[in-house]
């Protein structure tokens, strides 16, 4: 039987060792959540910045989301069944490259999925033949029947030189009164409707061009669209920077944080 002595001599060994093992195990835990986190920044969630009112007022300008890039993919085959894929839906909100916009992401809502008839009356969408209440939905009051009779004898809302192609593809999709989605397409508008620069401006959203679906706040400062200039010289960026973080709580938002989007 051991001696208290040696027993106590065994415990600071142990503790000595422990020591010892400290450093490479904090540097490989380290390194372990560093991996992790590039990984899940780089594949599954990414951060995007509102700077326009077109979603408002599900998405306010200076809100900070968090998209999902994994799951509204809609990845086919083995991945399938080991992650959670699906399609994107009709009513969801996705992040996609906007048209003509290299660099520049846009959040829109989706209204029409492959297959999907529509057209709108009055600015209120009709869905295979079916009027959609759609509460999320802003309007300002205006009237403009290009745009809230699209698609008006078959063209486009306003016509857009960077977007040639658009007109013929709108003739093409078009039966009767209602333009049909095509297969792998999407069709997209903002919410706030009468501000929102969308599908009925430029065309369908290809699926493959889908980045991911916001999932909710992570943060919102109350800014306006002057503080998203979009020829910014460096100076003013840093500017901007420098009063934001001077002024970073008393621009928040706390209502916002963390809230779901939907």
């Amino acid at each position: 039987m051991p001696t208290k002595v040696e027993i106590e001599t065994t415990k600071k060994e142990d503790k000595k060792h422990k020591e010892k093992e400290t450093l490479p195990e904090t540097i490989a835990g380290l390194a372990a959540v560093f991996v992790g986190g590039l990984f899940i920044l780089g594949f599954v969630i990414q951060q995007f910045e509102i700077p326009s009112s077109s979603m408002e007022n599900t998405l306010l300008i200076g809100d900070h989301v968090f998209v999902d890039r994994l799951t509204p993919t809609g990845k086919q085959g083995w991945p399938s069944y080991f992650m959670a894929y699906r399609d994107i839906h009709r009513g969801d909100i996705a992040v996609f490259p906007a048209p003509g916009q290299p660099g520049l992401y846009l959040v829109k809502r989706i209204i029409g999925v492959p297959g999907d008839h529509l057209h709108l009356e009055d600015g209120v969408v009709v869905l295979n033949g079916v009027r959609q209440a759609q509460p999320y939905v802003k309007r300002d009051g205006s009237y403009i029947p290009s745009r809230d009779n699209f698609p008006t004898d078959g063209r486009p809302a306003d016509y857009n030189s960077k977007f040639p192609d658009w007109p013929e593809t709108l003739r093409q999709n078009m039966q009767g009164r209602d333009l049909v989605v095509p297969p792998d397409s999407y069709f997209a508008m903002g919410d706030n409707r009468d501000v929102s620069f969308d599908s009925r401006y430029w065309g369908f959203v290809p699926r493959k061009n889908i980045v991911g679906s916001p999932l909710f706040i992570a943060w919102s400062l109350n800014q306006t669209a002057d503080d998203f200039p979009q020829n910014a010289t460096i100076p003013e960026r840093i500017g901007s920077f420098l009063k934001t973080a001077v002024h970073f709580f008393g621009l928040t938002r706390w209502n916002r944080v963390l809230r779901l989007v939907h």
